[in-house]
């Protein structure tokens, strides 16, 4: 009766820490759960994150020995005794069978508080009156979390050791810290190596844990910082300390690299990034605050996620892309060699037909109206500027965008019509560097709730993307 973890797997054992990794489903085309257990069981894969508590999708990880994190996404709907005993009777199953060692608490309370702090209480409430709930039931090795990012700390501060909590959160983080150590339940963290880069100016090496950066930060106690990952994790480390909580473990709960949307986010970088990462975290190296430490790490993310009603990049963080097929190389052991991760089993593509534009612009009026409609019922992040299909021209851009749709409706002749300048063609449209796609065939496609607050604390305005484009990355990693 043990329960999963993004952030720790090991923990609870005093063991070596582990790699695991998150997967979402706000996507058309959705990987069927018994193929995505058999992948993970593939690639030595022991812990995972589920972004549902979908009774289905959990059950599919029975006797596979995967450790589960599951989500609830609306705290409201276990914020009472009687709805969170209801919530655990109904999931008794996955406590029980399925491996189900951490419960995630959705959104960001604690970002949300620094507006209004009435969530964060109603957050913090929950989540104790939900571990009783737990305790009671027998399910007391199931830890209820809350995830946290890189805006709960000080802005505009450099040197890790300067870090702390905002001031109005304060009070209300020392009670959620005394309720993990009483819990023995460790501080999920998400890193996103380039927000770090971005938002503090950083040159943009330092987003690589390759130790080559050109960007060095000097610390007290001699420490040396020469990378994002270890820099931001001993920023937290040190806000915790100034409360005297040193003693709680912080996890990785997501760290990752996109692989389009913006300028740089692309395989390549991604591969690079991981090569580094993936060693680094299985290393036990530790950090220059605290050598020689564990760190438990959730790669994210497992599969592309085209729903994502956030910033472009948050929609390709997957290191598969939704038919299954892995986008670049990444040994999620940790040692280092130079593979590409196991291709899904089982998969079918649909067949290899695309629709296209066809060529008519007598009104583009209309041309425009169906391109705009196309894309908002599917995604044309990749067309963005700076993304892998920038470079398009007119037509391929309308190509592009209705075949997206095309797919997203699983090749349904009809969604290829947009009032008659839409064809179904062969012939594959992609070019050297765009991938127009064909997805794979209808499979388990039940909607559960979507959690698009998981992803609101990342920026998402237009002035974002656009500064992004221009700051990220004229640095070449390859």
């Amino acid at each position: 009766m043990m329960k999963i973890a993004l952030v720790m797997a090991m923990f609870l054992c005093g063991a070596e820490a582990s790699i695991g990794i998150n997967w979402g489903r706000e996507s058309a085309q959705r990987l069927v759960p018994s193929q995505v257990v058999d992948l993970l069981l593939q690639n030595g894969i022991g812990r995972a994150r589920l972004f549902s508590s979908q009774r289905d999708i959990v059950a599919a990880f029975e006797g596979s020995g995967i450790n589960l994190t599951v989500t609830i996404n609306r705290i409201s709907s276990v914020k009472t005794k009687e709805l969170a005993a209801g919530w655990v009777q109904k999931n008794e199953f996955h406590f029980s069978r399925c491996n189900v060692r951490f419960v995630y608490l959705g959104g960001f309370p604690f970002l949300t508080g620094m507006a209004t702090l009435a969530p964060l209480t109603e957050a913090l409430n929950t989540q104790r009156l939900l571990q009783d709930v737990l305790i009671e039931r027998g399910f007391g090795h199931v830890k209820v979390i809350i995830q946290h990012l890189e805006a709960e700390v000080s802005p505009n501060v450099i040197k890790p050791s300067e870090f702390e909590f905002h001031d109005v959160i304060k009070p209300y983080m020392i009670q959620h810290l005394q309720f993990l150590r009483e819990n023995n339940a460790p501080f999920p963290l998400d890193i996103i190596p380039m927000i770090d880069v971005f938002n503090n100016n950083f040159d943009p090496s330092f987003a690589f844990p390759d130790n080559a950066s050109s960007l060095v930060i000097h610390d007290v106690n001699g420490a040396v910082y020469t990378n994002a990952i270890e820099w931001r994790y001993d920023s937290f480390m040190w806000a915790l300390e100034k409360l005297n909580f040193s003693d709680v473990p912080i996890d990785i709960s997501v760290l990752g690299w996109p692989t389009d949307g913006f300028s740089g986010a692309n395989a390549s970088n991604a591969e690079y990034f991981y090569k580094h990462a993936m060693t680094w975290a299985a290393s036990n190296r530790g950090t220059p605050k605290k050598p020689g430490h564990a760190i438990n790490v959730n790669v994210h993310s497992l599969a592309d996620e085209h729903k994502i009603l956030s910033s472009p990049f948050m929609r390709h963080f997957g290191i598969y892309r939704s038919n299954g097929q892995p986008k670049y190389k990444i040994d999620l052991s940790g040692q280092g060699r130079d593979i590409y991760p196991t291709t899904v089993r089982g998969i079918m593509r649909m067949p290899s037909r695309w629709c296209a534009f066809n060529g008519d612009r007598s009104d583009m009026d209309k041309v425009k109206a169906q391109l705009d409609w196309a894309c908002t019922k599917s995604d044309c992040t990749s067309t963005f500027e700076g993304a892998s299909c920038s470079s398009l021209t007119l037509e391929q851009n309308i190509t592009y965008a209705f075949n997206m749709y095309f797919q997203f409706q699983f090749q349904d002749e009809k969604s290829c019509d947009f009032e008659g300048l839409g064809h179904v063609v062969v012939n594959d449209p992609s070019t050297d560097v765009c991938v127009f796609p064909v997805e794979v065939i209808k499979g388990q496609q039940v909607n559960f709730l979507s959690n698009n607050a998981r992803h609101a604390f990342r920026p998402s305005t237009p002035f974002f993307c656009l500064s992004i484009l221009l700051f990220l990355f004229s640095y070449q990693t390859l």
